[in-house]
């Protein structure tokens, strides 16, 4: 691996990803309310960790699924194409569905995602809340409901986010120059 935690430059420490991450669920529960039940789909792997740390501060009973999806390989940047690798979801029909997602950046991904599931599936609500949104980046037509924040063209790390596997458990948001 060519890249060194050492070279890492921070980008949103712990307790501003932990403050977000909580702020996000504030308005996921004044939109869901507390009594409808909110089916979360995770994508994993790399919004494992934000989406654990969401739910925790969800008030609405929750149904944790996850899905596993990938348009990078070990690249830095998207590949385009997506490549489907678990869709295994249960009956979705007339519930509310939350997708999370670690990054939005082309949105080749997510459009895959959200066109499935409401064509197969046909939900009630279905939105997206992502941690990282890099609007720069976008080519497909596609927007999160949620986001905690918006970044410039940066290659990321840290809360989920890899590189080649590796920095996933960092409990920050860094980057590579």
């Amino acid at each position: 691996m060519d890249k060194k935690i050492e070279d890492l430059k921070m980008l949103f420490d712990e307790e501003t990803v932990q403050k977000r991450t909580k702020e996000l669920a504030a308005q996921i529960n004044d939109v869901f309310g507390k009594n409808e039940d909110l089916t979360v789909i995770c994508v994993l792997k790399g919004s494992s960790i934000f989406c654990c740390d969401l739910i925790k501060h969800l008030k609405m009973p929750v149904q944790l699924e996850f899905i596993k999806v990938s348009s990078y390989g070990n690249a830095q940047v998207s590949s385009g194409h997506v490549k489907a690798l678990d869709l295994t979801l249960p009956a979705l029909k007339d519930k509310n569905v939350l997708v999370v997602e670690d990054i939005i950046d082309t949105g080749c991904t997510l459009k895959f995602l959200i066109d499935l599931i409401q064509n197969t599936h046909h939900p009630k609500a279905c939105k997206i809340v992502t941690f990282l949104n890099k609007k720069i980046a976008r080519t497909a037509q596609i927007e999160p409901d949620f986001y905690g924040f918006e970044i410039d063209n940066k290659f990321v790390v840290g809360y989920g986010l890899d590189y080649e596997g590796y920095f996933r458990n960092l409990p920050y948001i860094g980057y590579f120059e």
